[in-house]
């Protein structure tokens, strides 16, 4: 099929849609038409027949009664009567018209109960009922057949129908024009919107179609553009900000890689250097190879190929605590105490989710006050499922800042005064696709200097 416009395809059914309304109308009106003289025709012959009866009647002899229809009839053209007894000769007949078979073999009886019979004779046309005829003169057994020449009705209808075809296609024609004006006055919206998306470039992601200036039908659709170019605008800002940050991390340890090397190679130098020059760049390497491995993890779990190959039921409180051993001489260096609260059990990649609390074990370490508690509480779910929550005391974050916490080189504090850190601004969006690829997430609240990180995990992970 081929891909025709929008406008011509309105176009072309509003067409189609007139033209059956207007044949529908014309053969409504045919039909009506016809069912009218139709009627006419028998209320005209069963009132000629009446007259002939009435004569038959009230006729001494057969001469008088065939004096009487000839005077009766004689004002009458276009009507023929034929009186026969039998299937012998008949005894009135016109001379001009031959009668079918179909109508001379009708039985007689009421008028009423016989029905029309038409015919043709050449270009004439005809209709004729019969009916019983009784009177002193008559023998027993005779009938009356009248007829009427109905060409006048069938030169009307021929007109008529002429007239209607004329017309049915000015009215095709007309309703095509209209439909086509109409189809192009209603996609006018449509047309707008197309020049609206036309301005749409990477560097005019803010513009939005105008709502309130479209109908009601569209507004759906507009609305709908309008959520996935704030969606384009926001995943653009957070793609430029994120190859802005990878540059940057990437850029700082090349930048010592070549620095170091082109300060060793200047000039012969002991082989201790060397090799303290070998252990800085390794270090330097080990952390590119850390941000690499991380980002291809964070790119599995954007694909959704970020499976749980072997999910076993874990528990949590135990592999806390083993995290709470590995990170133990930290939080005394910073004079912090890491506590446990609560015991629960989950199905997942012991692993995975190790590396999750792990993140936000860490993040705490580095953002927690001297002095002050950091608390990993595990509560079981009412409904199924269990909430693992990181609190620890620190400066609070401001609610704008929460929402993006998760992204991926986010840093809360722009000029990274953090230097003790060696992480790349991955942890939190590491937990996050480990929380997603279990079926939770993971979502943080800031009140007060309490800061709170939670990961929600069902109880079984999504297969």
């Amino acid at each position: 099929m081929p891909r025709l416009p929008l406008t011509v395809r309105l176009t072309g059914w509003y067409v189609l849609a007139s033209a059956v309304l207007l044949l529908g109308m014309a053969a409504f009106m045919s039909a009506a038409i016809t069912r009218h003289f139709s009627e006419l025709d028998r209320d005209t012959l069963q009132d000629k027949i009446h007259l002939v009866q009435g004569l038959a009647a009230h006729a001494a002899s057969w001469e008088q009664l065939r004096e009487r229809l000839h005077v009766a009839l004689q004002n009458h053209p276009g009507l023929y009567v034929r009186i026969d007894a039998g299937p012998g000769p008949a005894l009135y007949a016109p001379a001009d018209v031959e009668f079918p078979p179909t109508l001379l073999q009708q039985a007689p009886s009421a008028i009423h109960d016989n029905a029309l019979v038409n015919w043709h004779d050449g270009h004439a046309s005809y209709q004729g009922i019969a009916a019983p005829l009784s009177g002193p003169a008559l023998p027993d057994q005779t009938r009356v057949i009248a007829a009427i020449d109905t060409a006048h009705h069938a030169h009307f209808l021929a007109d008529l129908h002429q007239s209607l075809w004329l017309y049915l296609l000015l009215g095709v024609g007309v309703s095509g024009l209209l439909g086509w004006w109409a189809a192009r006055a209603g996609l006018r919206p449509l047309r707008r919107m197309q020049a609206q998306a036309q301005r749409v470039t990477a560097h005019r992601l803010d513009q939005r179609m105008d709502v309130e200036a479209i109908p009601p039908e569209l507004a759906n659709l507009a609305h709908s553009l309008n959520d996935m170019l704030q969606r384009l605008q926001g995943d653009f800002e957070r793609l430029s900000d994120f190859s802005s940050d990878l540059a940057h991390e990437l850029r700082t340890p090349l930048n010592n890689l070549l620095t170091q090397t082109e300060v060793v190679l200047s000039r012969s130098r002991e082989l201790g250097t060397y090799r303290d020059t070998l252990a800085s760049n390794r270090e330097e390497l080990q952390r590119l190879a850390r941000t690499v491995s991380d980002m291809l993890l964070l790119a599995k779990a954007e694909n959704g190929s970020l499976a749980i190959p072997h999910p076993t039921t874990i528990d949590l409180a135990h592999e806390v605590q083993a995290l709470f051993d590995f990170y133990e001489a930290l939080a005394e260096d910073r004079q912090v105490r890491l506590v446990l609260q609560g015991q629960a059990q989950v199905t997942g990649d012991a692993l995975m989710l190790r590396r999750a609390i792990g993140n936000l074990l860490s993040n705490a370490l580095r953002h927690a006050q001297a002095h002050s508690d950091i608390v990993v509480q595990l509560q079981p779910h009412p409904e199924g499922g269990v909430h693992i929550g990181v609190r620890n005391q620190g400066d609070t974050i401001a609610p704008d800042v929460l929402p993006r916490l998760f992204d991926r080189f986010f840093r809360a504090d722009k000029a990274r005064v953090h230097l003790d850190s060696d992480g790349a601004g991955l942890g939190l969006s590491i937990t996050q696709a480990i929380a997603q690829a279990h079926g939770g997430r993971v979502h943080a609240s800031s009140l007060a200097g309490c800061n709170t990180f939670t990961i929600e995990l069902p109880s079984h992970p999504r297969p």
